[in-house]
């Protein structure tokens, strides 16, 4: 509204009622007046007349001067209106653009998040293979060493066996001959048990060697499930990482949202008697008249 109107609305408000005579009081009125015009001396009717419009020239100015104060008010209420308003657009403003760098640090923060998950994945997936081939690789070699192992042990029994069948052999032959009856028999004992001393002291060698590969194998093995587990650690731990970071961004989002929701419906005039701010008055902060 503009200041016109708004007088007008003012004048409109203190301006005195009257009432429609009908035809009888008019006509004793006019029959009054005219008995008084008549009786009277026209000194005292033109004093009477110049004090009524005198009353009716300070009632006036009386009035105008209450307009007046009433505009000024309503003029003082409306800039602090106003002033608020701004101040309030401007908090909000200020707000925003705080809440979108967070936002903006947020998304980066996510980004950061998900090429780290992303790489760590691809290292879990590398490693895991290569775990899965060192476990493939330490499988066949320990199945190796058992049909090694097997191999040789059938190898002793049948070197035993023929070793067995050579001295019976050899026991016959000497036992037939008749220069060879005063060899001495210990001889050969301990020839021979000296031999297969040395064939199971090789033989237990080779085991021990092998013993000592398949634990080696074996600790592979288990550091191989180990530096498993822990990369499945770290992917767990990355995953909970990224997931409590996009709640915090979610929540984040949704607390600007209604922050400036909420400040933003806060906006209002105080409502003592001032006329509403008009809508040409807001048009350049931006306010709807409406809020």
């Amino acid at each position: 509204m503009s200041e016109e109107e708004i007088l007008a609305c003012l004048v409109a408000e203190t301006e005195p009622k009257f009432t429609v005579p009908t035809k009888k009081a008019k006509l004793k009125e006019s029959r009054l007046q005219i008995m008084d015009e008549e009786e009277e001396d026209p000194l005292d009717k033109y004093l009477k007349e110049n004090r009524r419009l005198q009353q009716a020239s300070l009632r006036l100015e009386q009035e105008n001067d209450n307009l007046a104060h009433r505009l000024i008010t309503g003029k003082v209420a409306l800039r602090k209106a106003l002033d608020k308003a701004e101040d309030r657009v401007d908090e909000l403003t200020k707000d925003l653009l705080q809440t979108r760098h967070q936002l903006q640090a947020t998304e980066e923060e996510k980004r950061g998040k998900e090429e780290e998950a992303a790489m760590l994945k691809e290292v879990f997936r590398r490693e895991l293979e290569k775990a899965e081939q060192e476990v493939k690789r330490s499988s066949g070699i320990i199945a190796d060493y058992k049909q090694i192992c097997s191999q040789l042990t059938n190898r002793l029994e049948r070197q035993q066996a023929a070793h067995r069948e050579e001295l019976e052999s050899l026991k016959s032959a000497v036992k037939a001959c008749s220069h060879c009856q005063y060899i001495d028999h210990e001889t050969f004992k301990k020839a021979e048990q000296r031999r297969e001393n040395q064939e199971k002291e090789s033989l237990k060698t080779q085991i021990r060697e092998l013993e000592q590969e398949l634990v080696q194998t074996k600790l592979q093995m288990v550091e191989a499930k180990c530096k498993i587990q822990e990369l499945e650690h770290q992917n767990g731990l990355l995953a909970s990482d990224l997931q409590e970071a996009k709640n915090n961004w979610i929540s984040k989002a949704f607390t600007s949202l209604r922050t400036s929701s909420g400040g933003l419906q806060g906006i209002s005039v105080p409502r003592n008697g001032a006329p509403a701010p008009a809508e040409s008055d807001c048009k350049h902060l931006g306010v709807s008249t409406n809020l």
